[in-house]
């Protein structure tokens, strides 16, 4: 047998909001159930990123689910202006002096 490499999966939550929670279990069928609000009745649920559409499309048609909107977090920039920049440098300031 060979040796199967590991690749990541992009993967993307969808926040599901519901009317009530009784269902909530049915949802694992669509990717996996991350957190559950009691109080405000919604679920976050990663799912792969290329299915995200069509996931979206199946979880609309459900009768218990009100909305479900997708998550920004694959189109925000992550670098924070440069921060993270200025804190490499201010490392490397430190490890000069040392």
């Amino acid at each position: 047998m060979g040796i199967m490499a590991f690749t990541m999966q992009p993967r993307q939550s969808l926040i599901v909001y519901t009317y009530s929670l009784k269902q909530t279990r049915q949802l694992k069928r669509y990717g996996t159930v991350m957190y559950v609000s009691k109080k405000m009745r919604y679920v976050v649920l990663y799912v792969n990123r290329e299915d995200v559409e069509k996931l979206t499309a199946q979880l609309k048609q459900l009768r218990f689910v009100k909305r479900v909107v997708p998550s920004n977090r694959p189109q925000i920039s992550e670098t924070f202006n440069g921060v993270s920049d200025k804190l490499s440098e201010t490392d490397e300031a430190k490890d000069d002096e040392a």
